[in-house]
């Protein structure tokens, strides 16, 4: 499936007048910013940038009203507030837009906003389908916008050490197997809030479907989007998996994986959901290695739940956002090390910003963001088809 091209999205690409009339940040100019999409994600990334600072929001946009109403109160107050994300995109007076909606309209609006002449930050996972990457990434090779995708790891000082310390320098040696594993997520459990049967007047559910089909309000979709295919990439592949293959990919210098299994199902929540509860998927990779991937939302036990697990000849390392610990092998016995404390994670929006500025590429651009999706893209075909699914031409950049 293609991008649809709208009409907006070819009159602007076409003229590109919003691009080229752009103006230069300078080292000291405030950023003038958009919301797109001001539900908890959205409202948590603009109280992170208030708090980096440098920042001045000119408008949020949200199909609901309340969460507009939100947004504008955490933005300081004497902002627009937008129903349609377009009308926020025809905006002059906005340098660069936070896009957290759910999943299914990520590319559409990515590229809306870079025809627009806007950079982006954009949440994890980047794409929804496997050919939205291509399109993705063509926009912003046409328009030269900034694009950040929410991959935070690649700006927290932990990662960024420990891949200096052991894989930049060698010390881990071959690494022919990673494990990564999160389980115990309970934002993929989240409940409807009581009176929510019917659809809040403020709310334009038929907007917030999109290129959907056309299906009644539905509180479970809406609140827990993760649990469905059609609103996320496929729950815990797209919303976790994505972080943790994007690490093994930036840290063994990899593309994309060659091939997939993955093996799981709805075992514990049969609550109407249809993406799976528990679920297992290994990605085979052309250079000798394979990374296994665990989720379960049936162990709730916090203690332990996530981890990155590099095996390497020259040592086993364990990290995740909390910090990292080196077990060397044999040979290196005495270089075991072990880093706490978490990093934070307005590292990642700082260096958006800095990147809008100085035009060279973020942490974690596009390219990144396609292929550390197409992992997940690639799981959730081998658990839909329950067959071994392997590279395709088509999904390149």
């Amino acid at each position: 499936m293609k991008i649809p091209l709208t009409r907006r999205t070819f009159l602007v690409g076409a003229g590109m007048t919003a691009a080229s009339s752009r103006r230069l940040l300078g080292a000291n100019d405030r950023i003038r910013l958009g919301a797109i999409g001001t539900g908890d994600r959205g409202v948590y990334l603009m109280r992170q940038l208030n708090e980096v600072g440098g920042v001045d929001w000119v408008s949020v946009c949200d199909v609901w009203d309340k969460r507009r109403d939100s947004a504008a109160e955490i933005a300081g107050g004497g902002v627009a507030k937008d129903a349609d994300y377009r009308r926020l995109l025809d905006r002059k007076d906005i340098d660069g837009v936070v896009i957290a909606t759910c999943d299914h309209w990520h590319a559409q609006q990515t590229i809306d906003a870079c025809h627009a002449g806007k950079d982006v930050y954009v949440e994890k996972p980047l794409t929804q389908n496997p050919l939205e990457g291509p399109a993705i990434h063509q926009a912003v090779q046409d328009t030269r916008r900034v694009v950040q995708v929410g991959m935070q790891q690649r700006s927290m000082a932990n990662f960024i050490e420990a891949k200096q310390k052991f894989f930049d320098s060698g010390l881990i040696g071959d690494v022919h197997m990673v494990r990564t594993i999160w389980n115990a997520n309970r934002g993929y459990l989240t409940p409807v809030p009581a009176g929510m049967e019917q659809k809040p007047a403020g709310l334009d559910w038929e907007a917030w479907l999109g290129c959907l089909p056309r299906i009644a309000w539905d509180p479970k979709r809406y609140f827990n989007r993760f649990a469905y295919w059609d609103v996320s990439c496929g729950g815990q592949t797209g919303g976790l998996l994505v972080h943790m293959i994007d690490v093994v990919h930036w840290f063994l210098n990899l593309k994309h994986p060659s091939s997939a299994v993955c093996l799981g199902g709805i075992y514990q929540y049969d609550d109407g959901r249809d993406t799976p509860d528990n679920l297992n998927a290994v990605l085979e990779y052309p250079r000798k290695l394979t990374v296994s991937f665990e989720a379960s939302l049936t162990d709730l036990i916090q203690q332990g739940s996530s981890d990155i697990v590099f095996l390497g000849t020259g040592g086993r390392l364990s990290i995740f956002r909390a910090g990292y610990r080196f077990l060397p092998s044999a040979a290196n016995e005495s270089l075991g090390e072990i880093v706490g404390g978490k990093t934070a994670q307005t590292t990642h929006l700082s260096n958006w910003l800095e990147s809008m500025k100085s035009r060279r590429q973020p942490n974690a651009d596009v390219t990144a963001g396609h292929y550390s999706a197409m992992a997940c893209h690639m799981a959730n075909l081998a658990y839909k088809q329950q067959q071994r699914v392997s590279w395709r031409e088509e999904w390149e950049l």
